[in-house]
């Protein structure tokens, strides 16, 4: 079973076991409607939370989970990460994509010939860049309008027009 990081627990907040959450999706208003979660300190290490309450303010999520009632129980929750499968990722727009369907991808040349393979999305403070396996190195590619003229997440490949400019 995969699962996709979509929040993670920052603190408690009061005395009957709310948490704040840091939402990491481009859909925080999911939060108001998803009943369970995976949830852990590693995608590796999960059990299965209900959610009794969510509400969204200042940008962050707040929470009560099934069998979490005090302060004490929410900070054993700090730190911990929230999963959903993919099954229940809603649908992104047209022009967006979820990091993982970027992976694996074909980087294609001006000529789109196949020069190399997306094997890692970086957040950088500037922009996200693309990690691209080319032979026995790695490039960095900005992941940017300027650079990436085409991006085909059905066909799996983006066509990078100034690839020579990266080798």
């Amino acid at each position: 079973m995969e699962l996709y990081l979509t929040g993670i627990i920052l603190k408690p907040r009061g005395l009957k076991g709310e948490v704040k959450v840091e939402p990491v999706t481009d859909f925080p208003e999911s939060f108001l409607s998803r009943k369970e979660y995976y949830a852990g300190k590693s995608v590796d290490r999960v059990e299965r939370l209900k959610v009794k309450k969510a509400a969204l303010s200042g940008g962050f999520v707040w929470m009560f989970f099934d069998g979490i009632d005090t302060v004490e129980k929410a900070e054993a929750l700090a730190g911990w990460q929230l999963f959903v499968e993919e099954a229940e990722l809603l649908p992104q727009p047209d022009n967006r994509a979820y990091l993982h369907e970027l992976k694996g991808i074909k980087v294609l040349d001006r000529n789109r010939m196949q020069v190399g393979i997306v094997t890692d999305v970086i957040n950088m403070p500037a922009h996200d860049v693309y990690e691209v396996q080319v032979g026995d190195r790695k490039i960095l590619i900005p992941a940017i309008e300027e650079f990436v003229e085409e991006l085909s997440i059905r066909e799996k490949y983006m066509v990078i027009p100034r690839f020579d400019e990266f080798l």
